[in-house]
């Protein structure tokens, strides 16, 4: 709690001054570029002129195998890399921390003592774990747009635009096992198709102990300087034919068609890197009052409730060993967010981004106004902005809550899956849920209450209606308040005891009474399911048909603004499109950097800082006793530095976010120098506002990660089957 409140303390404290990266100026790197069309946009040459020996082809090739053939979605939304023949591959601690949490227990500790598979047959199944390689990306812009017409309503348009998409991709992957979709670039300008490969059988075979792999925890988090061994090992399994297959004991480990040489030669200043992955989103092309939206509405909102979230989450954990790991990765994803967008606001607002944004705009205006055909098509486009924005921005707020404070409820979630069963069965004229509906909801049920604390969950619950009811206007909430108002006499308390009582998505021993005669009958009556029925109801009725047509006004205003910024300003930068989880290569150089005046951090970390750190009362600085040992007798082997240091982390100026965790960081020859896991906490506003004087992505240099598996762990026989470079 005290930690969580120190956040907001830092927020007052912080005073600087930056300048901002000038829309019409390309840094010497930055940027989220496509690999395919390295070359066309000329980033081919600006990489070599910074240092890069490789060339576009060596990056992206569908002829032949390139680095994004080392490079994979691992699950839902990091990044992996091949770096052995043998299908072994890398990614964050924070990535796999479910997969470690799921396998952990009081007994066996994996979270907070580590794992490590000393052959193969110790590997860790990890069922609903997948990867995705991409095999290919296509520009179908042309084939997507086939009869759309500018004078198209949106959901007319929409609709189009969907049927086109799914014949281009059923054309695409007929007859084969591989899988494609279509994305829109540049707000709907342009469209195109990735075809992909994913293996569902990716097994477990080493985690340092969160005393490496989340060393600084949360207090850290998004922080520089860092010293985080934050890494894992999986494994990607396949057939005998080197195709997707699931778990079986007769699969064999993939033969990537490409993999990463890890390189133990370290990085000096300014050296060039490159970082290839899935970055998940940003806006950089906002205009300055969807910017003033998120810094004042959106923003705070979100850190309020998750504040409120955390900070009960944090009291339960400290009191028991075993809520602490029911709860630890819950805890590390609201964090996350929660402490991100306290750095935006605070980026957003020393940079003075607002400003930046409207002089970026007077420009536009005035080129828009030097081109009758612009200005005819264009004009309007700004004071369209700012009367949609007016109508949204009530909308957000209460959007925001409905999301973050109601819907954040975990037993809602859960009741909401066995809704879809019911529905399901109601249209097959059922009275009870088919085993085969039934089957997923018990797996679900057992996972859901092995992570589950009533005590906590209910205490959450309370605070979050309080919050929502004194934020949301009378008229403008849910049925339940009404309820809560008339039967429970305006009492919250009373009312969620009631709810939790009665329900068998806060009890594990009524929803296993449920599964043994499923009926949707007894299923209908639970208070769980009544409430999360009337939160629908409130959300379509209230909010989601409002949010519809604004958004609906609002994609065809960005679609035509992302397409006269890049008519008005083409001969001065060059424009990549937003983040949108798909494969992106950004590149930078190794570098610090000055957060504020007379500070200056350099760019590297080495283990001095873990000791100057280390707290054995502490937990997210309580460093294991073997790692210790190893400083004491300065026994880093092969893996420190000329000069005897044995660095952890460093920091360089490659334009990322969230996704990219897990990512590769290359050197200029395609070697593996890192893996990115972090950004600066001062630069989190990079996903609207990118400033390359702030925005350093952080890794942890592979020689730390090497260092722990042979040095630390043992588990050296998993360097043999890499290429090392030295």
């Amino acid at each position: 709690m005290q930690k969580i409140k120190s956040y907001v303390l830092i927020l007052l404290l912080f005073v600087a001054s930056f300048s901002l990266y000038a829309d019409g100026d390309e840094p010497k790197g930055g940027g989220m570029w496509l690999p395919m069309l390295l070359k066309a946009m000329g980033n081919e040459a600006d990489m070599q002129a910074m240092g890069m020996k490789l060339s576009a082809e060596d990056i992206y090739s569908i002829n032949q195998a390139s680095l994004k053939d080392a490079v994979m979605i691992f699950g839902g939304g990091c990044t992996a890399e091949a770096i052995s023949p043998e299908g072994l591959i890398l990614t964050n601690h924070h990535c796999g921390y479910g997969q470690i949490q799921s396998h952990s227990s009081v007994e066996n500790d994996y979270l907070t003592d580590g794992f490590w598979a000393m052959s193969r047959k110790e590997e860790l199944t990890n069922p609903g774990l997948s990867v995705t390689f991409i095999v290919r990306m296509e520009d179908v812009t042309d084939k997507v747009l086939e009869g759309v017409s500018g004078d198209d309503a949106e959901s007319v348009r929409n609709l189009k635009i969907a049927n086109n998409i799914s014949k281009v991709v059923e054309d695409n992957i007929k007859d084969t096992h591989y899988k494609a979709q279509i994305k829109p670039f540049f707000y709907g300008n342009e469209y195109y198709m990735i075809v992909s490969e994913t293996f569902e059988d990716v097994r477990l075979v080493g985690a340092p102990p969160s005393g490496i792999g989340k060393f600084g925890g949360d207090t850290d988090n998004w922080m520089w300087p860092r010293h985080t061994g934050d890494f894992m090992l999986f494994r990607v399994y396949a057939d005998t034919d080197g195709k997707p297959a699931a778990y079986s004991e007769d699969n064999v480990p993939l033969k990537p068609r490409h993999f990463f040489p890890v390189s133990m030669r370290g990085v000096k200043q300014d050296d060039f890197t490159m970082v290839f992955g899935f970055p998940g989103r940003t806006q950089l092309y906002l205009p300055n009052q969807a910017v003033e939206t998120i810094m004042n509405v959106n923003d705070p909102i979100r850190i309020a409730l998750r504040d409120i979230r955390l900070s009960i989450m944090d009291e339960h954990m400290k009191s028991s060993d075993k809520v602490r790991i029911q709860y630890a990765s819950k805890y590390a994803g609201i964090s996350n967010g929660y402490k991100k967008w306290q750095g935006e606001i605070l980026g957003l607002t020393r940079t003075n981004a607002l400003q930046k944004k409207k002089d970026y705009e007077a420009q536009l205006t005035q080129r828009i106004n030097q081109n009758p055909e612009w200005k005819e098509k264009y004009g309007t486009l700004l004071e369209e902005f700012e009367l949609l924005y007016k109508e949204m921005r009530p909308t957000e707020k209460e959007y925001e809550y409905f999301m973050e404070a109601l819907f954040s409820i975990e037993p809602i979630g859960f009741s909401r899956r066995v809704e879809a069963a019911l529905g399901s069965a109601s249209e097959a004229k059922q009275t009870q849920v088919s085993s085969e509906e039934l089957q997923p909801l018990v797996a679900y049920a057992t996972y859901f209450f092995k992570n589950y604390h009533q005590p906590l969950d209910k205490q959450i619950t309370i605070e979050l209606l309080k919050a929502y009811r004194e934020a949301i206007p009378k008229d403008r909430r849910p049925s339940t308040f009404k309820k809560i108002a008339d039967v429970y006499k305006n009492d919250i308390e009373a009312y969620v005891d009631a709810l939790y009582k009665g329900s068998m998505f806060t009890n594990e021993n009524l929803f296993e009474a449920w599964a043994k005669n499923p009926t949707i009958e007894s299923a209908i009556k639970d208070p769980m399911i009544a409430l999360s029925g009337e939160l629908i109801n409130h959300y379509f009725s209230a909010i989601k048909n409002d949010k519809d047509k604004q958004s609906d006004k609002l994609d065809r205003l960005m679609r035509d603004y992302m397409q006269v910024q890049r008519l008005a300003f083409a001969d001065d930068k060059k424009f990549f499109p937003d983040a949108n989880f798909t494969l992106r290569v950004t590149y930078g150089r190794v570098e610090g950097y000055e957060p504020r005046d007379g500070v200056v951090y350099d760019y590297y970390t080495t283990i001095e800082g873990i000791i100057e750190k280390h707290d054995p009362d502490e937990a997210e600085f309580n460093t294991p006793k073997r790692l210790l040992e190893l400083y004491e007798n300065k026994d880093y082997g092969g893996y420190a530095d000329e000069n005897g240091e044995l660095r952890i982390c460093f920091a360089a100026s490659n334009h990322t976010t969230g996704g990219n965790s897990g990512s590769p960081v290359i050197d200029g020859e395609g070697n593996l120098i890192g893996i990115n896991f972090d950004r600066g906490w001062e630069g989190t506003m990079s996903d609207i506002n990118y400033d390359r004087s702030l925005c350093r992505n952080i890794a942890t240099d592979a020689r730390y990660i090497l260092f722990v598996i042979d040095k630390f762990a043992g588990a050296g026989y998993l360097l043999e089957e890499m290429t090392i470079v030295k």
